[in-house]
């Protein structure tokens, strides 16, 4: 359902098409008023312009057609005009379509939804399944500013209830979609209503979120417990038990939760992803998060999508973001000019190359493989453009980001830019066998001879290979080793300046020595007292990251 430009206000598309119903062509009249209702979805004049074209032409729906490409604003139409036909559970069904598209829209926010006598004309059970379409087209919980334009659906929800009290699917699936919205209250009362109709382990599942959701985690872990003895088979709810567990606390109780559920079935996905994550939490060895990684990518058919990588590497240095930078990054074209085995002198890139890195370079990521993923972008750049954006960064650009970058701290976006251009050297000539590739020699030069920033930027890409490439990582490994080593042979100021950095950077890599590891932990713990005081960089770190934690 693409939107259309919406170039006209509401009442410019309904001039429009009263001039065409006047004129008697159906179809642009129903163009307009499909453009109005995303203009203006709860507007009366849109909805009497609809009767309007419904009595004219004999309330034809195909003005208003279906298709892979569907218009939004045509879905909308067309469910409105099939619960004036009498056929109001169709018209549902397109209204939750249409809010899983477009959220932010009232698309239901009408009244013959919100009528107190609708459910009386609906099979209880099949409210309750549009109810369960619409919760699983929605966040769990919902963010405040989109939980508005779901209050109608609440409110059939309500009305639903009181017309089928009793009915276990429609009390449970209500539930959810209350817990959604943030009236968890509400949500326990319809559950364990629902639950008592009719004992199940959807119910209980459904009556154990509810009380999650409210704060009583007792009594949601026995709901959940209840479910497990329903269908001892069904290894979401352990991992749902798992999470429960861990999130407070009861790490392990949760991991032997999910050790249970993998006995059961060592590849099943909900439980593979919790493991990881929960281990993750318990030591913070990276190698949890690697192994995921590489169940990812070897299961690319996994049920549902999954948060716990990115959730796990998120804030975290060099697994999700840049580290704030223990010094000044020193100047690239001072740098350059004095000259590197790899370029001494570099022509600055082409336009194309600058514009293509001011649209991808930000200074965090979900984690290395998605980083890597996203670089793809300059996979086709020439390998001069890429080494010539590490010493002529180009400009942040004009957005939100480059401002406050170009404003309170140039460096990091330089920074932004040297990482992000080591990542494209990843993708340079993909073809040749990585022992003896251009894109290793280069990122290998990158790190021995070059400054601090283009140092740690080009390791950054070699440990990122590493993730995306288990062949690869006894070689980046021992790179990593040599050069934190070198680093930690330097005098104790040098060493202030870098050394944290590079000892995060190692710690993100696969496969790493324990000998490194341990002189890793022993650089950040020695350094800690240089780093930076928090203050405005640390709230600016703060802005930059905001829009990666939003659901």
């Amino acid at each position: 359902m693409p939107e259309d430009d919406p170039a006209l206000s509401a009442a410019e598309e309904l001039a429009l098409a009263r001039l065409a119903l006047a004129e008697g062509d159906l179809p642009h009249a129903a163009g307009h008023v499909a453009a109005a209702l995303v203009q203006a979805p709860t507007l009366p004049e849109v909805h009497e312009t609809l009767a309007r074209l419904a009595a004219v032409s004999g309330n034809d729906l195909e003005l208003f057609p279906l298709g892979h490409r569907a218009f939004v604003g045509a879905v909308v139409a067309r469910a409105h005009l099939l619960a004036a036909a009498g056929r109001p559970a169709e018209g549902l069904d397109l209204l939750a379509a249409a809010t899983g598209h477009a959220p932010a829209a009232d698309w239901a926010g009408v009244p013959w939804v919100t009528a107190p006598d609708l459910p009386e004309r609906l099979d209880p059970e099949r409210i309750a399944r549009i109810l369960m379409q619409l919760c699983a087209a929605v966040p769990d919980p919902v963010p405040r500013r989109l939980r508005d334009p779901l209050r109608p659906y609440l409110t059939l929800a309500r009305n639903a209830v009181t017309v089928h009290p009793d009915h276990p699917l429609l009390l449970g699936a209500a539930s959810a979609l209350a817990r959604r919205v943030g009236e968890a209250a509400l949500a326990v009362t319809w559950a364990a209503r629902g639950v008592r109709a009719e004992p199940s382990k959807l119910g209980e599942v459904w009556l154990g979120y509810a009380y999650r959701s409210a704060g009583r985690i007792r009594a949601a872990l026995a709901a959940l417990g209840r479910a497990v003895a329903h269908d001892p088979d069904d290894l979401a709810v352990y991992a749902d038990i798992a999470g429960t567990l861990a999130d407070h606390g009861r790490l392990d109780e949760a991991l032997d939760w999910i050790d249970r559920a993998l006995a059961k079935d060592p590849t099943f996905d909900c439980a593979v992803h919790t493991a990881h994550r929960l281990r993750f939490q318990r030591d913070g060895d990276v190698a949890h998060l690697v192994a995921l990684a590489d169940f990812v990518r070897d299961h690319p058919d996994d049920s549902h999508e999954h948060g716990d990588l990115a959730e796990c590497c998120r804030g975290r240095p060099w697994l999700g973001q840049l580290t704030p930078a223990g010094g000044p990054v020193p100047d690239p074209l001072r740098a350059a000019a004095a000259g590197t085995t790899v370029a001494p002198t570099l022509p600055a890139p082409s336009a194309e190359a600058a514009e293509r890195i001011r649209q991808l370079a930000h200074p965090a990521w979900p984690h290395p493989p998605a980083a890597y993923d996203a670089a793809v972008g300059l996979a086709t750049l020439e390998l001069a453009d890429l080494l010539g954006l590490l010493v002529h960064p180009p400009e942040a650009p004009a957005t939100a980001l480059g401002r406050v970058l170009a404003g309170q701290d140039p460096s990091l976006w330089v920074r932004c830019v040297q990482v992000w251009a080591c990542l494209g050297l990843l993708h340079h000539r993909t073809d040749e066998p990585w022992a003896g590739s251009t894109r290793r020699r280069v990122l290998l030069e990158l790190v021995r001879d070059v400054t601090d920033g283009v140092a740690e930027a080009a390791l950054f890409a070699l440990v990122t290979a590493a993730w995306v490439d288990p062949a690869v990582r006894p070689d980046v490994a021992g790179v990593v080793a040599e050069r934190l080593a070198d680093t930690a042979a330097l005098g104790r100021e040098r060493r202030a300046r870098i050394a944290v950095s590079l000892a995060h950077l190692a710690l993100a890599a696969p496969d790493l020595d324990p000998a490194t590891r341990d002189l890793a932990r022993e650089l950040i713990t020695s350094t800690a007292g240089t780093s930076p005081r928090p203050g405005p960089l640390a709230r600016l770190w703060q802005r930059l990251l905001a829009p990666l934690r939003r659901p």
